[in-house]
């Protein structure tokens, strides 16, 4: 099915939803539709597809069966002005669809077909616990991590599960994540030919950085 013909809408004003997650006019997609987009896709399906593989990404990176906000922006333009609310996500189990709704303007769908696709980011295997610390980053900082190209799974789970937390963002990450993040924004920073996406990697390097040299004082 063409990924302009793979998102439907739906209305269900009785259903009844977990957490801050309610349902109306929703968007239902499935993300097999949204895969390997050929080159002449049009430009809104492309960000649509973006949009919830993100989503995927978030809902995968960080905790199940409960609904919490992401750093995720909304995509919604109401008045051709950005919705400054985030996206929140809600993943229960494999064979579920993920939820998804903003905090503020109540844009909302569901995702299907997500478990075993690129953007499933679920950990697969026990890992050894280290200290975990908190950082505050900005929106910016944020956004720059999701863009980078460089990352295993293991730091991309770290990426995407950053959350709001009273108004800002926080970045739950240890020291090996702090490590491989900058030198993934050192090594892209270094190769990057556009001016403007250098300076964005350098700030973002600067503020993980600053945080890494903080916490092992």
């Amino acid at each position: 099915m063409p990924a302009n013909d793979a998102a439907s809408s739906t209305s269900n004003g009785n259903c009844q939803t977990k957490d801050r997650l309610q349902c109306q006019d929703m968007l239902v997609t499935d993300l097999h539709h949204f895969l390997d987009l050929p080159p002449d896709t049009p430009g809104p399906a492309r960000h649509l597809g973006e949009h919830l593989s993100s989503i995927v990404q978030a809902a995968t990176a960080g905790d199940a069966h409960a609904a919490w906000e992401s750093a995720l922006p909304c995509r919604r333009r109401p008045a051709n002005r950005r919705c400054p609310g985030r996206i929140i996500v809600f993943c229960t189990q494999p064979g579920t669809p993920i939820r998804w709704q903003c905090s503020l303007c109540g844009d909302d769908g569901t995702i299907s077909n997500w478990e075993g696709s690129p953007f499933d980011l679920r950990r697969q295997q026990l890992t050894l616990a280290e200290t975990v610390h908190n950082i505050i980053v900005d929106a910016e900082v944020a956004a720059t991590l999701r863009n980078l190209q460089l990352l295993d799974t293991d730091c991309q789970r770290t990426v995407f599960a950053i959350r709001a937390h009273n108004n800002s963002l926080l970045l739950a990450a240890t020291d090996t994540d702090l490590d491989e993040l900058t030198g993934a924004l050192a090594a892209e920073a270094n190769h990057e030919p556009n001016r403007r996406r250098q300076q964005r990697l350098d700030a973002a390097f600067d503020a993980l950085n600053t945080a890494a040299q903080t916490h092992r004082w």
